[in-house]
């Protein structure tokens, strides 16, 4: 087997066992220990994995999140679902807060309820909404973030403190049982002055966002008030939103 093979095949080992020894790389690929040591040395070199002592693991902490076209390319399909599944829960009338995520742009195009007033931190959701009749559209005004196409900053933050409304659906990054994940300091403010100013709030998440940890925790499932998903999640995750009361709504499926 060749080194590049043998990469791949540790990295599958690892995903599903967690942890990988030199010894076990010695016994599984018949190679010897300098072999599997330079192996390791790679992987750590590529950033796949982390060097443990007498073996290695896969990084915990999720570093790479992409840019606007990026993240709308990802997980279409999961998504669209969602994202229909929470315009059902906005009903005629409503005031509303979204966030910049892709998943809850998909909210917004499939709204079809009416006379709707929405505040938004995203560009883009802001421009669906003008397509759509008897709607009003409040921009909240700050820095522009050209990679992410929404607005942030301590303008954005002040201006929140001037609405309050019915519901409010963000997305994340990541999601672990401690909670939702973001990449940096900006959106977790600007998330957490978004619920101090809802009465529910609503979390879109497709399954690839389960299990990532992103450097900074947002907040707690204790903060929540519906999640929508696409897929069945871990038994540590569902006994965890069953804890603080989290209503998990499966786009598709049945609902606990």
């Amino acid at each position: 087997m060749f080194q590049e093979e043998r990469l791949i095949s540790i990295l599958n080992y690892l995903k599903s066992n967690k942890r990988i020894t030199v010894d076990l790389i010695c016994e599984l690929y018949d190679v010897s220990r300098d072999t599997a040591r330079r192996d390791m040395v790679k992987l750590e070199e590529q950033g796949q994995i982390i060097r443990t002592r007498g073996g290695a693991i896969l990084p915990t902490l999720s570093k790479i999140v992409g840019d606007y076209d990026q993240r709308l390319q990802a997980e279409p399909t999961s998504k669209v679902t969602i994202g229909r599944a929470a315009a059902e829960l906005i009903q005629d009338g409503d005031y509303i807060m979204m966030d910049a995520s892709t998943t809850v742009l998909h909210a917004a195009t499939a709204m079809t309820s009416r006379h709707n007033v929405v505040v938004t931190s995203s560009i883009e959701t802001a421009a669906i909404l003008t397509r759509k009749p008897n709607m009003t559209i409040h921009m909240i005004g700050g820095v522009l973030d050209n990679k992410h196409h929404s607005v942030y900053g301590a303008k954005a933050i002040e201006m929140l403190s001037e609405y309050h409304v019915d519901k409010l659906f963000i997305g994340t990054c990541g999601i672990t049982a401690e909670g939702l994940y973001a990449p940096n300091e900006e959106d977790c403010y600007l998330v957490r002055a978004m619920i101090q100013h809802a009465d529910q709030v609503i979390v879109l998440a497709d399954h690839s966002k389960f299990g990532r940890r992103l450097f900074q925790r947002v907040v707690g499932f204790e903060n929540i008030d519906i999640l929508i998903t696409d897929q069945e999640l871990s038994s540590e995750i569902k006994e965890k939103l069953l804890a603080c009361n989290v209503e998990l709504v499966l786009a598709g499926g049945e609902n606990t």
